[in-house]
């Protein structure tokens, strides 16, 4: 939602290209942090046909680690006004090879890996209810139709980074988890098996998050124009060759860069 707000140009603002101030509606960032975790020796749950491969394995090797998704949950921290906390459970979907003998076939298998964090971010304060035509009157007791006064809190994660796996022995007290949700159990094909009986995979894996508290303002800014695309769609073609034709002849795959090309000194890689 944008509303204009027209005022008299002035000569040095037109020759700056500025032509008038605005009012726009954004959500503007109030506070953020991030954050560089290496989540050590983190078990993967997998479902029970999948545990029973692990209980007869001898290694494991990891394959691959994906962020599934994020849950956030943002509370008011008591006696510090306009500040929350933020409270982020990660879901990761693990790759990992099985290995029941040495120098044997491995066996490719995924499974869930849980880590929860929490933070405490500034994200002032507001005292009114936001509503809009998106909703009716039919879901008035929806939680997202009664838009209060709380920030929105956001997680954005970097690709992980799977650092190592390890074939552990099952700890001797029940399991103590977190609730997995159905629909991420459903990716798996069932429900996973919390209780193990000799062995448990752990993973380390190494992740880069920014938190951020957002909240909904106008804001007056300086308008320029609009944004107007300057550059034609290309028609692609059903022609492969002339596709290649469009490819230039890669000089550099051929003729290898030289020590003062690739910045290099010493046979030594500048990073």
């Amino acid at each position: 939602m944008v509303e204009a707000n027209y005022e008299q140009s002035h000569p040095e603002q037109e020759s700056a290209g500025f032509k008038e101030a605005v009012c726009i509606d954004a959500m503007r960032i109030y506070d953020s942090c991030s954050d560089k975790d290496c989540l050590e020796d983190l078990r993967v749950y997998f479902t029970p046909q999948v545990q029973a491969q692990v209980e007869d394995a001898v290694s494991v090797r990891l394959k691959s680690v994906e962020v599934l998704t994020v849950y956030l949950d943002l509370e008011p921290v008591p006696f510090h006004k306009g500040f929350y906390s933020i409270d982020m459970t990660f879901f990761f979907d693990v790759g990992v090879d099985l290995y029941d003998a040495p120098a044997s076939s491995p066996s490719s298998v995924n499974g869930l890996s849980l880590f929860s964090k929490k933070v405490i971010l500034y994200g002032s304060e507001g005292n009114v209810k936001m509503f809009s035509s998106d909703h009716t009157m039919d879901n008035i007791e929806d939680p997202a139709y009664i838009n209060k006064a709380l920030p929105k809190a956001t997680c954005q994660v970097a690709e992980p980074i799977g650092l190592s796996a390890r074939l552990g022995e099952a700890p001797c007290r029940l399991c103590e988890c977190c609730h997995i949700p159905e629909c991420i159990c459903r990716r798996y094909g069932g429900e996973m098996e919390m209780e193990a009986k000799n062995r448990i995979v752990y993973v380390t894996i190494g992740l880069f998050t920014i938190i951020q508290i957002v909240r909904n303002v106008q804001m007056l800014i300086p308008a320029y124009d609009f944004c107007i695309p300057e550059k034609e769609c290309v028609t692609s073609s059903d022609n492969p060759c002339e596709l290649f034709r469009r490819i230039e002849f890669p000089t550099d795959e051929f003729f290898p860069p030289k020590v003062n090309d690739c910045g290099c000194e010493g046979g030594c890689l500048k990073k």
